[in-house]
């Protein structure tokens, strides 16, 4: 009985497990639970610190750029006060880079993140920019640096100081060359630079486009020697020398005209420099696009295809032509703006609205496919031609200096920054035959721009353009920051890499070395200096009136007007008459300008400034006449008097009310 009573021992322990086991197995899980909770907070706590570590670094960076900037304006202010003129501030800039970028990358140890074994992975299609990786269910985004030699993977894993401090070539195209490109538009001298346009427009269009040919044949006779002596490791097509060419021929005297603007050097050689190296920017930019555009069909993309030439022809055409329009309309619809509304009366808004319109124009063109170099440069030009008559008093001055400061900062920290890439840049190519290829073919390529088209512009103009002239703009061809930008913007192939890293070396030896001998130069070609620019109104053979607003106009600008080219005398009629009128409070009214069967519409269009301003607007020239013509003599003192006491002196002399107050101001200033 006791036998089938008791339970089974199988039966008591399954029993008795269930009551004990059950805790344990809880109390397991809750110990896992825990572990798992303190390794993701650990995990949790690890990725904190590496942010807050990632915010350190990025805070040092950029203070070792403010750093920079700093040192260089300290030095700059040393060397004014010296009145030192063998090295311009940009030169300063890239040696305080070149010894900033030697400590960082030999006497600083960096520390390194990443694991030291990275994981491998076969794609079939090539590298992705994205990469989403699933590490113990979570899902981590990677995104795409670039590649990496696998002789350097060490070097690479210990240097993330270093890759931080290369930036993204898209900063410099969308946030520093803006300032500066604008500022050359902005502050451009509108009177030399349009007596000279036509010289300016050969030398900039097709001096740069046989500039860009003959350095991009002559280096890819430079890489055929290469690969017949066995020091070209990777490929570099035809179109690799070209595109090489264009990014090389977009000069930059900034050193140069620096020095000219302290020494009051010739005006029309100023324009001629200046003009040219504004305009070569531009169209550098756009020539190195269309190079890269050019796709001949069939299997070899490398070969000489006649469609292929015309088509990049035409889109060279198509998008500066777009690029030019584009800042145009931005710079007149800014215009309209501040013409028809009171933004005056509230200069803060006024600065902040032109500033936004000037920066905009850049990315809209290049979101739309132009070149935005080329759209904020004409943007530039037509905000001083017509907005800056619409801007009150203190936007006026506001504007131009926030520019001014802009274009300082950008440049020098364009230049600091490459002195910085000399050494922190991780994937240069030095080839000493390239290299030496280059600045010969540099040389023989701005020798065959100058000289030849000097003579043929000179066969029409009556100015001509001396050799010294010739001879300072040969030797004033420094390149600078449009061409680093250009490279530095697509390093990823081999080809690029070598571009890249033999752009910064003639940037650095045409900044110091022709920078530095401008001034003997200057004194060894017989260049004149101390040159008052409002008397240096010499007429040239392509000379241009100057634009209205720029200055006052004087007998030599006169000639220049009578002496210009039929077409622009056109045009400047029809700006003087119309459009100036339209877009600014400037100009004669449009009630004078247009037919009778427009006056609802010109009333509508001229703001009543505009009839105040063309009543009160005398220009110097006029004063001069009217106060030499009645200059009082003491004879007819007594005369005046009598008149003026009378209240008939307007009547009796039939002039004009604004003779009259000459004629009071004249006694009275002779009383």
């Amino acid at each position: 009985m006791e036998a089938a009573t008791a339970p089974k021992p199988w039966t008591l322990y399954a029993l008795g497990g269930h009551g004990s086991l059950f805790p344990i197995l809880m109390f397991i899980l809750n110990q896992c639970y825990r572990i798992g909770a303190d390794d993701g907070g650990m995990e949790e706590l690890a990725t904190e610190k590496e942010a807050e570590e990632s915010h350190r670094q990025d805070s040092v960076n950029l203070l070792t750029f403010i750093l920079l900037l700093t040192l260089t304006i300290l030095t700059i202010w040393l060397f004014k006060h010296r009145r030192v003129r063998f090295l311009h501030e940009t030169g300063l800039a890239m040696i305080y880079g070149l010894l900033v970028g030697v400590i960082l990358r030999y006497g600083i140890p960096s520390t390194s993140y990443h694991n030291k074994t990275p994981p491998s992975c076969t794609l079939q299609e090539g590298p992705v920019s994205t990469v989403l990786l699933n590490v113990s269910g979570k899902f981590f985004e990677y995104t795409l640096k670039g590649e990496i030699n696998l002789k350097e993977i060490h070097s690479v894993e210990q240097n993330d100081m270093l890759r931080k401090l290369t930036f993204d070539p898209e900063v410099f195209f969308n946030i520093l060359l803006p300032p500066i490109i604008f500022h050359a538009g902005y502050s451009l001298k509108k009177r030399h630079f349009f007596r000279n346009l036509g010289s300016i427009i050969t030398y900039a269009f097709l001096g740069t486009a046989i500039s860009c040919f003959v350095i991009g044949n002559l280096m890819y006779g430079v890489v055929k020697l290469m690969q017949v002596l066995g020091q070209l490791t990777d490929k570099f097509y035809y179109t690799d020398c070209l595109f090489f060419g264009a990014i090389i021929s977009a000069t930059d005297p900034v050193t140069v005209l620096a020095i000219f603007n302290e020494l009051h050097a010739d005006g029309d050689l100023y324009a001629l420099l200046f003009g040219e190296s504004v305009m070569n920017d531009a169209v550098a930019i756009v020539l190195s696009s269309s190079i890269v555009a050019y796709q001949p069909s069939g299997a070899n993309t490398h070969t000489f295809d006649a469609s292929a030439f015309f088509k990049s022809v035409g889109i060279f055409l198509g998008i500066f032509s777009g690029s030019f329009a584009m800042g145009a309309v931005i710079g007149v619809v800014t215009a309209l703006v501040t013409k028809f509304t009171k933004l005056h009366c509230f200069p803060l808004l006024e600065t902040a609205l032109f500033f936004l319109m000037s920066w905009s124009t850049f990315l809209l063109a290049e979101a739309c496919g132009f070149t935005g170099v080329v759209a904020v440069l004409f943007c530039g030009i037509t905000q001083a031609h017509y907005t800056y008559n619409n801007l009150s008093e203190e936007s006026t001055k506001r504007t131009k200096q926030l520019f001014e400061v802009l274009h300082f900062l950008a440049e020098n920290f364009i230049f600091s920054y490459m002195g910085l890439a000399l050494f922190t840049f991780q994937n240069h190519v030095f080839s000493p035959i390239f290299i030496f290829g280059a600045f010969i073919a540099i040389f023989i390529g701005r020798a065959l721009n100058i000289y030849p088209l000097s003579f043929l512009i000179n066969l029409g103009r009556r100015h001509k353009i001396r050799g010294n002239f010739q001879h300072m703009m040969m030797f004033a061809g420094l390149r600078g920051a449009m061409a680093f930008a250009l490279a530095i913007r697509d390093t990823a192939t081999y080809a690029r890499q070598m571009m890249f890293t033999t752009t910064l070396l003639i940037v650095f030896f045409t900044v110091w070395v022709f920078g530095g001998g401008t001034t003997p130069m200057l004194s060894w070609l017989h260049i004149r200096v101390g040159v008052d620019p409002d008397q240096d109104l010499q007429p040239c053979g392509d000379s241009f009136q100057v634009l209205q607003g720029d200055g006052t106009q004087s007998e030599g600008q006169s000639k220049t007007k009578q002496e210009s080219a039929w077409l622009f005398r056109l045009w400047y009629t029809f700006d003087h008459n119309y459009l100036k009128p339209i877009l600014t409070h400037s100009g004669p009214p449009l009630t004078s300008t247009l037919p009778a069967c427009c006056g609802p519409l010109a009333r509508c269009l001229t703001s009543p400034q505009a009839y105040e301003n063309q009543r009160c607007h005398v220009s110097k020239q006029d004063v001069q006449d009217l106060q030499q013509k009645h200059r009082p003599t003491t004879s007819k003192i007594q005369q005046y008097i009598s008149l003026y006491t009378w209240g008939t002196f307007y009547p009796c002399f039939h002039q004009t009310h604004l003779e009259c107050l000459l004629l009071k101001s004249s006694f009275f200033s002779f009383i």
